[in-house]
């Protein structure tokens, strides 16, 4: 590549935790990839602002989840939409990135309709699982999608829309100083105690909802298991809220902090509870046999049950088109349910083995070789700017 001469400016826009971290993992790609000057503007987290992004707003006010969830926000959100919208008018940008949050991202780009920045969104929506006939309204607002699964690039080909699979970002988290021994001496966890890491989630709307029927799988494994140990890694802005939340509970809980701790947690789990989400192909990279739940607003639920096309919430069964990984959905995410699950993993090697060796097929799958997915993502955006 040869330098141009000339700076890019580039306006993105995260609207959630997961986001904000293939934001600044986007930035740093699209650095290294271009010798020119890069502008950042727009909507992110921690991650991004650390990679030189000057946010308009701080990304918490965005980060709710379900329709019944999001109404209290809801005269806050169009606000945010609008100035968004405006503030990349006022700004003038090469190109424009939206990242995941559709609810949010899509909204802006409907205001912008018709302008001829160019614009990609780096994940698509999942029109695979539900309301199919999205992806000729997707394409309609955005001239390249960037996609992370194998599976998703004909949805969006077959609506004429540019689609590219960069590969999963979970196979850039650093894995390799994750030390399980150290983390069980650090916490004076003995080498041969079962240790169980939660996984409730990183919205509080999912905590509300998880927690309840986590807390009474918990108990009935302490009561059978009485050495089990309960590991929660949890994200900054909710370590204050869990800790609370888990004072009330008759099982002793230890709340970490960190994506170092939480991978060092991953590597010395023998297993895992966790709510349905990117979480689970971070377990399938350590090969932790694990147990997948969700459960929403009763409303949310019976609006989603109504749309969903797939057989499957959980991405490792997704991909491998089997449940390898229990999963326990809505009605179904219940105490009873989820502490058999569990302690089948923990004393049924087959049982777990059989799991490890899917989570495997399932990783094998989530990347088309050679770069890391940011790299491959950072190519795309700049092969859009023009700028290669």
């Amino acid at each position: 590549m040869e330098p141009k001469g000339t700076g890019i400016k580039i306006f993105l826009i995260a609207g959630e935790p997961s986001g904000d971290v293939l934001g600044g993992r986007l930035m740093a790609a699209i650095k290294r990839a271009t010798p020119d000057p890069v502008q950042f503007v727009g909507v992110g987290g921690t991650r991004m602002v650390s990679e030189g992004l000057d946010s308009l707003f701080p990304l918490s006010e965005l980060s709710v989840m379900g329709v019944a969830e999001i109404f209290p926000h809801l005269s806050r959100l169009l606000r945010r939409i609008s100035e968004t919208a405006e503030a990349v008018r006022n700004a003038q940008p090469d190109l424009i990135v939206t990242i995941d949050a559709p609810a949010f991202c899509f909204r802006v780009l409907k205001q912008l309709k018709g302008s001829s920045i160019a614009k990609i969104h780096y994940v698509a929506p999942t029109v695979w699982a539900w309301r199919p006939g999205r992806a000729r309204k997707i394409a309609q607002l955005v001239d390249r999608l960037l996609v992370l699964l194998p599976f998703e690039p004909p949805y969006f080909e077959a609506v004429g829309l540019s689609t590219s699979f960069v590969g999963h970002p979970v196979l850039e988290n650093n894995i390799s100083e994750a030390d399980g021994r150290k983390f069980r001496q650090d916490h004076g966890i003995a080498w041969d105690a079962p240790l169980l890491v939660l996984l409730p989630g990183s919205r509080r709307g999912e905590i509300r909802y998880l927690l309840p029927p986590f807390e009474e799988a918990v108990a009935r494994l302490k009561s059978k298991l009485p050495a089990l140990t309960i590991v929660v890694p949890a994200i900054a802005n909710l370590v204050d809220t869990l800790r609370a939340e888990f004072q009330h509970w008759s099982v002793p809980v230890t709340v970490i902090e960190g994506e170092r701790e939480k991978f060092s947690a991953m590597a010395a789990a023998d297993v895992a509870l966790a709510a349905s989400g990117t979480v689970a192909l971070e377990l399938a990279l350590f090969g932790v046999p694990n147990v997948i739940a969700y459960r929403v607003h009763p409303l949310t639920a019976a609006i989603v049950r109504r749309l969903v096309k797939v057989k499957y919430a959980n991405l490792v069964n997704l991909l491998i088109d089997r449940e390898a990984v229990p999963e326990f959905i809505q009605a179904n995410c219940r105490g009873d349910l989820l502490s058999d699950a569990v302690e089948k993993l923990l004393t049924d090697r087959a049982a777990a083995d059989a799991q490890k060796a899917a989570m495997r097929e399932a990783i094998g799958l989530l990347s088309p070789g050679g770069a890391t997915p940011s790299d491959r993502a950072a190519k795309a955006v700049l092969d859009t700017a023009g700028k290669i």
